[in-house]
């Protein structure tokens, strides 16, 4: 039997509650409000800064080998923080975490956009990342202990999986806007007011939770564990994607990494009071969940770098047509993510929905492959971005619902955090990968067909470096499309048949599937 209270398995929601015992609060779709907020200021952060980052270089005065650490130093700190935040709200309560979050994302954004040196700007995106490691937990775990009536969850999961999915899309648009209209300082101040109306709301909203019971510790070796292991996987795939595999700061980080990553597996099934609870992950639906979004953050890469670059250097569109041309994707994702989880996933689950999503994704890439140097946005991209935005839409939002499925409102922070540690690792993943990929392809092409002919020539030789870099960028997408069918080879059989409902596990049941 599950615990009582939801018929879900998991304990009734401490966030956002009635006064009234057994009503739900009808404010809790403002809560979803905030949450999305909230979640929207932390997707667009990973990629806003991509559109600005020219400009910041400019106006700062750093080097093409130091630009990657704007985006690095984020990725670093909320990458390595993400565990430990999750397990510091399910500790000390979410809302507390939350509001400490937003208010100290906002203050590292505020100091990231008044930046004269590239060691401020560094140094404010580092603290960046590790605010965000604080708050994309809690808000998510908000979520999850908010709506458990499965129907509403679907509802509430669509619309928190399509900001997941498409934020970054969108932050590609605003960042243009901002960028070209006002200023590159602008990608920054913006979360300012993100954060203000999502802090009042928080704090006018969410009730204070309880601390967790039981009893519970923060595991503090734990916590130096994994901190230590996605610190050292992070690190070592920036260098890869910058360096090179054989860098002894690439492949000695990742190994380092791993082994850490070992060690906390096995510490996690000694210690009493575990940072991540093996029955956390090793619930087949989680897990399976995890490893999706694990390998789906590695492909979303492929879209977004490569066809940014396509868009802009290829087709020559300003940043702002950039981030236009991204809206088909982005309006198929979010119409989809709402037919999934509201339709859908409480009739048939999440193994079929996953399964479909991940081949039609893989279906739109293979499609936007066939671009050329002649191609046009009508006939060639607009098409495979819709067929993208569905799949994504179909794939991100239910495994997102799974992921924090059936966990206790104790453990809801740090399943929550698990999911963002899959879509930063696995974005790094893709990042090291992906590019390395194109770039080698891109230039043995170029080197295959150059001729002193060619070379004599500027034009011939523009035309040829052209060709070469659509070359990389259909050997990308190529490789995207794999991605997503090897998600769907691997992770959808570890889905269990039927709705999430019907699967609800007794805590005695989980516990023996961890063991």
């Amino acid at each position: 039997m599950g615990i009582p209270g939801n018929g879900l398995g998991m304990p009734p929601p401490r966030m956002a509650v009635s006064r009234h015992a057994g009503q739900p609060d009808q404010r809790r779709w403002l809560v979803l409000g905030v949450v999305g907020l909230a979640q929207l200021m932390i997707v667009l952060d990973i990629t806003i800064m991509n559109i600005a980052l020219p400009s910041a270089q400019k106006a700062l005065h750093f080097s093409d080998v130091d630009r990657q650490w704007v985006i690095t130093a984020y990725a670093l700190t909320f990458g390595s923080l993400l565990l430990f935040g999750g397990r510091l709200g399910d500790l000390f309560g979410r809302k507390a975490t939350f509001i400490t979050g937003l208010s100290g994302f906002a203050l590292a954004s505020a100091v990231g956009g008044a930046s004269t040196s590239f060691t401020m700007l560094i140094t404010a995106r580092a603290c960046q990342g590790a605010f965000g490691a604080l708050l994309a937990p809690a808000a998510l775990g908000v979520l999850t202990t908010t709506f458990s009536d499965p129907r509403e969850r679907g509802r509430a999961f669509g619309v928190y999986g399509a900001i997941a999915g498409g934020g970054g899309l969108v932050g590609l648009l605003l960042g243009g806007v901002l960028t070209e209209y006002l200023s590159w300082r602008w990608c920054l101040y913006v979360n300012l007011i993100f954060a203000a109306v999502a802090a009042v709301g928080a704090a006018t909203l969410l009730t204070r939770q309880r601390p967790s019971g039981g009893g519970a510790r923060l595991d503090v070796l734990g916590v130096l564990l994994v901190s230590g292991s996605m610190f050292c996987l992070v690190f070592g795939l920036a260098n890869a994607a910058t360096h090179s595999w054989h860098a002894v700061s690439a492949w000695g980080f990742l190994a380092v990494g791993g082994a850490l990553l070992a060690a906390f597996a096995a510490w996690q099934f000694r210690t009493p009071h575990p940072l991540l609870p093996p029955s956390v992950v090793l619930n087949r639906n989680r897990g399976a969940a995890y490893l999706t979004i694990l390998i789906v953050g590695a492909a979303m890469f492929g879209l977004f770098l490569f066809l940014t670059y396509y868009l802009q250097t290829i087709l020559h569109y300003s940043p702002v047509t950039t981030g236009l041309a991204f809206l088909p994707a982005i309006l198929m994702l979010i119409v989809c993510g709402q037919l999934s989880n509201i339709v859908f996933m409480p009739r048939i689950g999440p193994k079929p929905l996953v399964g479909l999503g991940l081949l039609v994704a893989a279906a739109g890439m293979a499609w936007l492959a066939q671009i050329g140097v002649h191609s046009s946005y009508g006939s060639a991209v607009v098409g495979p971005l819709l067929v993208i935005g569905a799949g994504l839409g179909t794939t991100v939002p239910a495994a997102i619902n799974t992921g924090t499925f059936g966990v206790t409102a104790g453990d809801a922070g740090v399943a929550s955090a698990t999911i963002n540690v899959g879509q930063q690792l696995g974005g790094s993943i893709g990042t090291a990968l992906l590019n390395t990929i194109a770039t080698s392809a891109a230039a043995a092409y170029f080197a295959s067909r150059l001729t002193p002919a060619i070379l004599a020539s500027p034009a011939a030789r523009a035309a040829l470096q052209a060709a070469a870099a659509v070359h990389g960028y259909t050997i990308g997408f190529w490789w995207t499309a794999g991605f997503f069918t090897g998600a769907a080879v691997i992770a959808v059989p570890l889905f269990r048949w039927g709705p999430l409902a019907r699967q609800a596990q007794a805590p005695a049941d989980v516990v023996a599937a961890a063991r």
